[in-house]
């Protein structure tokens, strides 16, 4: 949309306010909050399921839940972590900072925009009706595996639909991200130009396209089988329970990077901010994000090492897999070469941020580890695999956007949180994430079975530890959502250069200038004065 048609579009849309402006908003800031908010209902719901999980694991030979709803809670924790937690918040941050990183008035698709979000609330609405169904929630984890799944009572039919509808809801959203940015760069703003949290996004959004159809095709496939006769995975029938996992893990590995992508894009403009440098190696930055983003297609059998594939595949999925630790280690290098001798500051975001950079990496560390075939024989589906995907997507994923709220959090309300709150936050989130997960890697390695409601006594004091972390880490949410309530209703004035500190300088487009300027002016010239603007 042009500015000209912008402003028509405004002058015919009405001034909406009340519970209608949320309802019928077209505005991509309040869609933006409107996900922001949705998600974090659904993080405080997903976290509660949690906590159900860690205190029924909290000693051996407890029974606070039945074994069938502890399943269904680790299904149904998954499902509302990553489709209604992680994801939304990420399309929220995508809709609120895009068009003003880009320049663009709005979002290119604006009543798409806000179809693609009302359709959460009523999906989510069906997944968690789940619950009170006859039979249960599903327990088959949230990967739903054939033989399983299938022995799901009246539950099964809202799970599949819901998962359809979030499906088009996310389609939707990356549909609206792609043609936004390729049609509505301000003049000059180059995609080599671009911010890197927008070419995060752009990467992302076509991830998305490219497998949200094909869970939807796995799931329909499901479906048919348990209702019209069909034996896709029906082994009687002459079908194969381990093609739903090709199919399955061929949308799920990338889904992974759909997650952690827009993170890095976070850390890529939180870091060079409190730095007060431009980023490091901004080109190798982009090149990185979309190698990890193709390599993400062929590394999928990397989940099922042990379902009895030839050799040969287990050897190029170890290899393929193993590469992807290298442009991964290139966006680690950036980071930190990036705070290297910087005019660093420890504000709130910056915390968060250097958490990341440690906690992921960690979190890298032990999936080099599963990456080993042989190695994986031993760690396959016990605890060391759980510590390690929450190392990837709780310090990854969540602290990168507890770090970007933080961040942007003054642009959007014009008013500063509390620092000194925002650092207990910080602080007591760091210390029980790691009490919590941490010992998960020596009880798996012990070997204890994940997705289990009992155990032996021997991984009884571990389990206490995570226990009590979770329960922690959990509750300094709360904390969080005090802050954000806090700032929104008032508190200091927010300047116009929020974070420039006594440094004087704010680095807010960590990108370079381009090759060739539309005058004669300089490269170092128009980065210094971007920088002085």
């Amino acid at each position: 949309m042009s500015t000209t048609a912008a402003a028509l579009h405004d002058h015919h849309e009405p001034q909406l306010t009340g519970i209608k402006r949320w309802l019928l908003t077209t505005n991509h800031k309040d869609i933006g909050t409107l996900y922001l908010w949705f998600s974090f209902i659904m993080f405080l719901l997903g976290g509660g399921m949690a906590l159900i999980i860690r205190a029924e694991l909290f000693q051996p030979g407890l029974q606070i839940v039945d074994p069938q709803f502890f399943n269904s809670m680790t299904t149904m924790h998954a499902l509302v972590m990553i489709f209604g937690g992680v994801m939304p918040a990420f399309v929220g941050l995508a809709n609120w900072m895009i068009p003003m990183m880009i320049g663009a008035p709005d979002m290119a698709l604006p009543r798409m925009n806000n179809w693609s979000f009302w359709i959460l609330p009523f999906a989510f609405a069906m997944l968690i009706s789940t619950l009170f169904m006859r039979g249960g929630a599903p327990a088959a984890g949230w990967t739903m595996y054939a033989p399983l799944v299938l022995q799901t009572g009246d539950a099964f039919p809202f799970m599949i639909f819901s998962i359809h509808l979030l499906g088009i809801s996310s389609v939707m959203g990356a549909i609206n991200i792609i043609a936004t940015v390729l049609n509505m760069r301000a003049p000059g703003m180059s995609l080599m130009r671009m911010p890197l949290f927008v070419w995060t996004w752009l990467i992302t959004a076509y991830l998305l396209i490219a497998v949200i159809p094909v869970l939807a095709g796995a799931v329909t496939m499901l479906l048919t089988d348990k209702f019209f006769g069909t034996s896709f995975f029906n082994p009687a029938g002459g079908g194969d329970p381990v093609l739903f996992q090709h199919i399955f893990w061929f949308f799920g590995h990338p889904e992974v990077y759909i997650l952690i992508l827009p993170a890095f894009g976070v850390m890529s403009q939180i870091i060079p901010t409190f730095a007060r440098k431009p980023l490091f190696g901004y080109a190798s930055m982009v090149y990185a994000s979309a190698s990890i983003a193709f390599l993400s297609f062929i590394v999928w059998a990397h989940h099922m090492f042990t379902v009895g594939m030839p050799l040969a595949g287990e050897l190029f999925f170890m290899f393929s897999t193993m590469l992807i630790a290298i442009p991964t280690g290139v966006k680690v290098f950036n980071w930190v070469a990036t705070m290297w001798r910087g005019a660093m500051t420890f504000e709130t975001p910056m915390l968060f941020a250097i958490a990341f950079v440690v906690l992921f990496t960690i979190g890298g560390f032990s999936g080099l580890m599963l990456a080993i075939t042989p190695a994986d024989f031993q760690y396959h589906d016990s605890y060391f695999v759980v510590a390690h995907f929450h190392y990837v997507l709780v310090p990854g994923a969540i602290f990168a956007l507890i770090a970007a709220v933080y961040f942007w959090l003054p642009k959007w309300t014009g008013h500063m949180y509390s620092e000194a709150l925002g650092k207990w936050h910080f602080w007591l989130s760091a210390v029980s994430l790691n009490v919590t997960f941490f010992p998960m890697h020596f009880v798996g390695l012990a070997g204890m079975q994940r997705r289990v409601p009992d155990y032996a006594l021997q991984f009884a004091d571990f389990n206490a530890i995570s226990s009590v972390g979770a329960f922690i880490f959990g509750t300094s949410q709360l904390l969080f959502l005090y802050l954000v309530i806090k700032c929104i209703r008032g508190g200091p004035q927010a300047s116009a250069r929020v974070w420039e500190g006594a440094h004087g300088l704010e680095w807010t487009v960590p990108s370079p200038a381009p090759a060739h300027t539309f005058n004669t002016v300089p490269d170092s010239e128009v980065i210094r004065r971007e920088t002085l603007a």
